[in-house]
């Protein structure tokens, strides 16, 4: 269990691709250099989708977060 406190939350779970990654790159839009947001997403191709879009949006995948049925993405924005 990581003890990062996300700035804002974005729970994607149950939405298919590529929506979990459009509510990440909405809110990681809307927030403050220096924030994090989480992601939570059961989808499985968000494991590519959003290192890839971290890495290309120049912002920071601070942790990911493997639960019982989804998985927690911790995105600093640049």
């Amino acid at each position: 269990m990581t003890t990062i406190e996300p700035d804002e939350t974005v729970d994607a779970r149950g939405a298919a691709c590529p929506g979990p990654l459009m509510d990440l790159i909405g809110k990681v839009r809307s927030v403050d250099s220096g924030d994090v947001v989480r992601l939570l997403s059961d989808t499985d191709q968000s494991h590519t989708d959003v290192p890839e879009w971290v890495e290309e949006a120049g912002n920071e995948l601070v942790a990911v977060e493997e639960l019982d049925d989804y998985t927690a993405f911790y995105v600093e924005k640049a």
